[in-house]
């Protein structure tokens, strides 16, 4: 589907492919992390958090917390003292991964012009 056939018809962005798609993805840090899980997998939540920089403890924790509520994370705990969690991609989350690759492309192309 393209965006051509939803041409006059959307009332709701939120009702197309295209608003689906921003909404798991949406927002300033969820691609961030899906890239950074993309790049070095399984990660650890400090780790991802030292890669990222910029982001805060409770921000990183609520974005993961919905990346994975959407399918796109897996969360792994394992029972040890103190508790160890690793983060990877799902498969699905894999099907973004050749979107993101063009977005960087994108990026080569344009970023000096």
């Amino acid at each position: 589907m393209s965006m051509a056939e939803y041409k006059g018809k959307v009332k709701n962005i939120q009702d197309t492919p295209f608003g689906y798609t921003l909404s798991l993805i949406g927002g300033k840090w969820k691609m961030v992390i899906i890239y950074l899980l993309a790049e070095d997998q399984p990660i650890r939540f400090n780790e991802l958090k030292r890669q990222i920089g910029t982001i805060t403890y409770k921000t990183l924790s609520s974005q993961l917390k919905e990346l994975e509520a959407d399918g796109l994370v897996k969360r792994k705990e394992y029972p040890q003292v103190p508790p160890k969690v690793e983060y990877s991609l799902t498969d699905k989350a894999g099907t973004l991964l050749p979107i993101l690759e063009e977005l960087c492309e994108w990026g080569v192309k344009n970023q000096n012009n």
